[in-house]
This record gives structure tokens, sequence and C-alpha cells, in this order.
């Protein structure tokens, strides 16, 4: 099984994707072994930064642009890295540029020790590029004010996150993130901190739109395993909301029906 369902598409700005996986490109031990992840997983997007990237191109020539290109994945540049809303902006110009494409994931950390988004200026970041035509995938907190206001300003999907970057925590606040696939009716993706496939799953399963994932695949001890591992509870946790779980009871209820009367009832009279 896969992250691919083609009776069941994700459409974010109007384009089709197949698959409801999204992958990250960084800390992998080897090329090799990321190429073979991506094979195995056939996610929608791959991410790529743009500064991260240009430094590893500048060591060893062009392998990692040679290494996208043969993935035939669709790119997704991201602004990692990024403090400020110039910056952002800058970045995802250059990204324009270089990867040929309007897609961004936008990134505007403000706190260096847990990779928090900066709530204060992540929305005019993302409203600016908006009006430079970019399609906007704005990384965030799970709070819904904050990705309420991402969507006003004309984010048609929105990636918050389910625990800081790289912690592999899975969802720390069920409720928000609940609360968020409850009142926002846009594409919701959920972006840093599942460390398992089964946090995938449950996310997908709450109704989540698809999850970009990346550490817990790259730093995994058999990354290409793992990341058929996540492919395969994106779609299964897909599969469950789509079929509708069962709700919850306080008391236990028999599962096997009795029909009529025990044949130890007739033998005792």
């Amino acid at each position: 099984m896969t992250a691919q369902t083609n009776d069941d598409p994700l459409f974010l700005y109007g384009q089709r994707f197949e698959s409801r996986l999204l992958l990250g490109t960084s800390r992998y031990p080897s090329p090799t072994l990321l190429a073979a992840a991506v094979q195995r997983a056939s996610p929608a997007m791959v991410t790529a930064s743009l500064r991260r990237q240009t430094a590893v191109a500048g060591e060893t020539g062009k392998p990692f642009w040679q290494l996208l290109k043969d993935l035939n994945v669709p790119v997704l540049p991201n602004t990692a890295g990024c403090h400020g809303i110039q910056e952002a902006i800058t970045t995802a110009q250059m990204a324009r540029e270089v990867f040929e494409t309007d897609w961004i994931k936008l990134e505007v950390i403000g706190d260096d020790y847990t990779l928090q988004p900066d709530t204060l200026n992540l929305v005019t970041a993302a409203e600016q590029l908006i009006r430079d035509g970019f399609k906007v995938l704005p990384y965030t907190t799970d709070d819904l004010v904050l990705c309420q206001r991402l969507v006003d300003v004309g984010c048609q999907a929105v990636m918050p996150w389910a625990a800081p970057i790289g912690t592999g925590k899975g969802p720390i606040n069920p409720y928000a993130m609940r609360l968020l696939r409850e009142r926002l009716s846009v594409p919701l993706i959920v972006d840093a901190g599942l460390g398992r496939p089964s946090h995938a799953c449950s996310v997908m399963e709450w109704g989540f739109d698809a999850v970009l994932l990346n550490t817990a695949v790259a730093l995994a001890q058999d990354p290409v395993a793992m990341a058929g591992a996540f492919a395969s509870a994106t779609q299964a946790g897909r599969v469950a909301y789509l079929s509708g779980t069962m709700t919850e009871q306080e008391s236990a209820q028999p599962s096997t029906p009795v029909l009529g009367t025990p044949f130890w009832h007739h033998t005792a009279n």
C-alpha cells in the first residue's frame, strides 16, 4: 500500500495530486537512500531548502540539483532559516527562479530553540507572497486564529505543526488540531512533529488532508522501509476517515449477536 489513491486526489491551489504524503529531502545518510525513500513513498511533492542546498552544491558541485530532477517529483521550495518578512520574501523569489515554480513553503522562524513560526509576521509575509503570484503553503502553529488569518489573506491551504520540528512527539495538542479541522474548510497539511507512522494515521483519521515528513524518515534506521510505512499509514488513515469510524462507547457492547433461546435452556428443563 502507498500514499496514492487515484479515486481520492488531493487538490492544492486547483492542482491535482495523487498522493497525500509530502517528503523532505534533508538529513538522509546518503543521496542514494534519499532517492530510494522517495521512490518507495511516491510523494506528492518533495521539499527543498534553497539556502541549505546551495551550500551543499557549493561544496560538491551540482549533485543535489541533478538528484531532484532525477526524482521526477514536483519540488516544493521552502524558506527554511528565514527570520524576517523581507528575508523570507527574497528567498522565495530566488527559489522561484532556481526551481522554476510558484510553489513555496513559507517558513518565518520566530524562535531558534523551538523553531516556532513567527506568529506576528507570518501573515504579512504570506499576504505579500500571494500578491506576488506565489502558491503559499505556510508553516504555522495549531493556533486557530492565526490559521484563519492566513486563509483570510489568500492561503488556499495551511500547514500546522503537530509538535516542534524534529521532535517526533506526534500531536501534542489533539484538541487544537481537531478544532482546526472542524473550523477551517481549506486543505490542512500536518507539517512537523510526526515521529511514527501511527501519528500520521491518527491525524489523517481526524480529517487532515495530508502530512509532510522529513526527520522521521531520514533518521530512521531504515529510511526506505520507514518511508513505505508512513505512506501506508497515511493512506490507511485517509481511508478510515472516509469510511467513518465508529463512535466511542462508555461501556462494553456485545459484538456477537444472540439469536433465539440458548440450547442449554431447553436441556435444563
